[in-house]
């Protein structure tokens, strides 16, 4: 199968909380716990997790407080359950590879395939056969390098990275791949936030976020656009409410009115625990899907008609004339826009904007965060630009309590694009490879995630390998992409637990099992940490504490050694048995490497590590003109016909990207099933359906048909021919070749879809 099967678990619906966390979040973390593993191996777990001598979450990247942190419960909910889902003590020994087939196995769910537990040793699929059988190490390495050596061009290997992997183990990672010849390195930011790199590389010369922790608890101000952090990020509700307290005005843009951007309960303050909520959101704008820019050009037209009343009250025109380019021409090209058409394509109501408008009016420190509710549409960097365009009229970049903050997804994926993880490195990163190591990496671009996927369904690459990841589960038009993967000789996964992308798999195929964050990592007898950067630029250590379910079990950067030494042998340029002994080795030969890292095993060793350079935090600009810079674009159209509807793909709070823990989606009332789409009342009605009919999605993007089958009608507070569905149950539905200008992201959040009723069901 190459989507999770149609198996209908028994929904229930009840009215959506108004408040986020709390005892409920609290009562959630421990039952996962203790499902997956005893009371003592769960609480020595959380005990160790964010803490500076402890391990990083492998969850998302909210960065961990410079200062003081909880010694009992650093983490929220959803970081729990990542911990029970890495830490579980069930495990996957030969005897269920020998009970079960992969096309049984492909009967499953996503959610019943990651509760099965973890891999305990390496396992392989040879050609033609229905069952992996195991194999030791060095013949796994074996056929990987044998399939890799008779490629007629490096280039028809793809090599794809997940955001859990470390520093140590993407730096080499991507070293192993260039010395072998190719930059076809894609990896999952393709997917999320390579939006947001371009959109801030062009602007403001750093792909990366400008603000610390510090910025969010002294901002005036903060505007959250296309972001669910009660769900996706839930510690950010703390950085949040701190902020409120501090004297903060917080604007939330989004399609659903999201519990977690409303009220919360901090279950580590008397007040949480006396139930006693911290309202967060004090305006909040039900932007129709993809409305953002539309939304922030109303703003600044309104700001921009103060400032011309009263001149120097509003802009800050001593910044905009010292440290930023194309402020005229952008000022001319919003004069065009007049405030109802952009209320009319936002759906915002005029009073509202100007009452956004207002809150901003006289403030300066302001800051921005978003996710992918605005990455993951064609029009995507543009719109991130014009978050900047707002940001730099008031001069709120490059000082405290104000700047840019793109909210990443996964863990380290932010480091591992500070690593080289990237199919396109800049010459001055290759060339600082040929000095330090004498080889010549490839100077041509490589495959980005899309590019890679196609490449393999026309059979221009023939081997697959993953660091990490559920690659066929987290990207788009899943029946093309399982194709793609169909076609290689050779698929590679380097995975804790069993994933859909195992059962979809080459003509050969290879599982290799790894250490989690979680586990203890022993080489020569000397326990091992590596390292992570988080979403605010702050390089810090992990360090495991577990036991690991299997002695077969090996960490990442061991296996990328050995592997590197099977493939590239006495010709290799790199000392990958050195690296192997003791990580303080690669992370010297990072110190030479990359930029920001002097001292690296010195001041990774300080707890709570160190913040990396970050030119957009301090007001250097290392763009094209030596400034930041304005950006114009146009209001996107986004026509639909008379029966169809935009939709979006979004989480459940039970679920980390790919991983189902769960089946209930508490602060949206969805209980007991994930098979759902959301639409409004009005919708329901006017398309002849009822709520808790079953039904078909369709895409015929490109004249490929696409279908979703049996999804259950569920009536909710979202703008009209808005629809809202959980992934990956529908990223089949995502066109592969519908993609973001300039980022070539996949436009998952701006799909456009027909309903009709289910060939399956009529009713449940």
């Amino acid at each position: 199968m190459e989507e999770n099967p149609v198996k209908f678990t028994g929904l229930k619906l009840t009215k959506p909380p108004t408040v986020a966390a709390g005892i409920p979040a609290v009562w959630s973390s421990m039952k996962h716990i203790l499902e997956a593993m005893n009371a003592f191996r769960g609480t020595k777990a959380l005990l160790q997790l964010n803490q500076k001598h402890g391990f990083d979450c492998p969850g998302c990247a909210w960065p961990d407080p410079d200062d003081e942190r909880s010694p009992i419960a650093e983490y929220c909910e959803n970081g729990a359950k990542a911990i029970a889902e890495e830490a579980t003590t069930r495990k996957l020994g030969p005897a269920f590879f020998a009970a079960n087939s992969v096309a049984s196995m492909g009967e499953l769910t996503d959610y019943e395939i990651g509760k099965k537990g973890r891999i305990a040793q390496p396992m392989y699929l040879a050609p033609g056969a229905t069952h992996y059988t195991p194999i030791s190490w060095k013949d796994a390495y074996g056929k990987i390098a044998a399939h890799l050596r008779q490629l007629g061009s490096p280039d028809q290997a793809v090599f794809y990275t997940s955001g859990r992997t470390s520093n140590e183990a993407a730096f080499l990672y991507q070293l192993m791949v260039r010395e072998y010849g190719t930059n076809n390195l894609p990896d999952c930011s393709n997917m999320c936030h390579e939006s947001s790199g371009v959109a801030l590389g062009e602007a403001v010369g750093i792909g990366k976020g400008s603000v610390t922790l510090e910025d969010i608890h002294q901002a005036e101000v903060i505007i959250i656009l296309g972001q669910n952090p009660g769900t996706n990020h839930p510690r950010m509700l703390t950085a949040l409410q701190k902020a409120k307290e501090n004297g903060a005005t917080i604007i939330a843009v989004n399609p659903l009115m999201e519990t977690g951007l409303l009220n919360f309960l901090n279950p580590q303050t008397v007040k949480g625990m006396l139930q006693m909520k911290a309202p967060l959101t004090d305006i909040f704008l039900q932007v129709k899907i993809n409305g953002d820019m539309a939304l922030l050009k109303a703003v600044t037209l309104l700001l921009l008609e103060e400032e011309e009343k009263n001149p120097g009250t509003v802009f800050d025109n001593a910044f905009i004339a010292g440290q930023t380019a194309g402020y005229d021409t952008y000022i001319s090209h919003l004069r065009q826009h007049r405030l109802a058409d952009l209320a009319q394509a936002c759906g915002i109501p005029t009073k509202q904007i100007r009452e956004t408008a207002a809150a901003l009016l006289h403030k300066h420190k302001i800051v921005a965060c978003w996710a992918m509710g605005l990455t993951q549409h064609k029009n995507a960097v543009d719109t991130i630009r014009e978050i900047v365009n707002l940001l730099l009229l008031k001069g709120s970049i490059g000082k405290p309590g104000a700047g840019t903050c793109p909210v990443r997804g996964h863990s380290n994926v932010q480091g591992d694009r500070t690593m080289g993880i990237y199919e396109k490195p800049a010459p001055a990163f290759l060339q600082k490879l040929e000095t330090v190591y004498g080889f010549k990496p490839p100077q041509h671009h490589g495959y980005d995630v899309v590019n890679a996927i196609h490449a393999m369904y026309k059979g221009d690459a023939k081997v697959f390998i993953a660091m990490g990841g559920n690659f066929l589960s987290a990207t788009p038009d899943t029946a093309y992409t399982a194709k793609a993967l169909r076609n290689c000789d050779l698929t590679v996964h380097v995975s804790t637990k069993l994933n859909r992308s195992h059962i979809v798999h080459g003509r050969e195929a290879l599982i290799l099992p790894c250490l989690g964050r979680s586990d203890k990592d022993i080489q020569q007898q000397e326990t091992q940490f590596v390292t992570c950067e988080n979403s605010m630029g702050v390089v810090q250590m992990s360090k495991g504490s577990l036991q690991p379910i299997s002695d077969d079990l090996k960490s990442e950067p061991l296996i990328v050694c050995e592997l590197a030494q099977a493939l590239l042998g006495s010709q290799s340029k790199v000392p990958w048995q050195q690296y192997a002994l003791h990580y303080d080795h690669i992370r010297n030969a990072i110190e030479q490497v990359i930029p920001g890292f002097e001292d690296y095993n010195k001041r990774v060793r300080n707890p709570g590590g160190f913040y990396l350079p970050n030119g957009s935090r301090v007001g250097k600009f290392n763009t094209n003109t030596g400034k930041a810079n304005f950006n114009v674009a146009d209001v996107p159209e986004n026509p639909l016909g008379p029966d169809e509807f935009m939709m979006m793909t979004i989480r459940s709070h039970d679920q980390f990207n790919t991983t189902i823990y769960g089946l209930d989606d508490r602060y949206r009332g969805v209980h007991s099933e994930r098979r759902v789409i959301f639409m409004n009342p009005e919708d329901i009605r006017n398309s002849g359906f009822s709520a808790g009919q079953i039904v078909d999605l369709y895409n015929n993007h490109g004249q490929t048909e696409r279908v979703a089958y049996g999804f259950i009608i569920v009536a909710y507070n979202i703008p009209e021919r808005c629809t809202a569905t959980y992934f990956p149950e529908t990223n089949v539905l995502v066109p592969v070749n519908t993609v973001a200008d300039k980022s070539n992201t996949p436009v998952s959040k701006g799909v456009i879809i027909k309903i009709k009723s289910s060939t399956i069901n009529n009713k449940i």
